[in-house]
């Protein structure tokens, strides 16, 4: 697996949390349900669809917001699940009844998936960060094997 990076980790933190909640049936019922709560589907539709993503067409999007190969692959897949739901309930149908479709689970279990991989895919590179020498917050010191004693900040 190739990691193409991030260049608009801005972005990230919008498809990541969106992605999560289309992989949530609680969560959508809870809030995106609930007149008093700004976000919903149009809301995570936009993000995935118009802002920080193509869902549908998500291969340009590689090394800007998503970060391999795979997570291209299942975003096309997601996007295509949703498409489905679109085409049968129709653009303008209230969330609702996107949620009460019977094409609506596989919406779910694409996201589920792919969120996962997201996940995934973003401890793997803090990992790494942190294996080379990256540490928050910034001016900590990396303890030494075996050292007990507390990290010391940098003056």
């Amino acid at each position: 697996m190739i990691d193409y990076g991030i260049a608009f980790p801005y972005y990230r933190l919008h498809v990541v949390p969106a992605v999560v909640a289309l992989a949530s049936p609680t969560w959508q019922r809870e809030v995106w349900l609930d007149p008093d709560r700004p976000e919903n589907l149009d809301y995570t539709v936009h993000v995935l669809f118009d802002d920080f993503c193509e869902a549908d067409n998500p291969s340009r999007w590689l090394g800007q917001s998503l970060r391999t190969v795979e997570e291209a692959e299942l975003m096309a897949h997601l996007g295509a699940a949703y498409g489905a739901v679109q085409d049968s309930v129709g653009a303008d149908a209230d969330d609702d009844v996107y949620l009460d479709s019977p094409l609506w689970p596989a919406v779910v279990a694409a996201a589920a998936r792919l969120a996962q991989v997201l996940v995934t895919n973003d401890h793997t590179a803090l990992s790494k960060l942190h294996d080379a020498g990256h540490r928050w917050p910034p001016g900590t010191e990396q303890k030494a094997p075996g050292d007990v004693t507390q990290q010391q900040e940098r003056p």
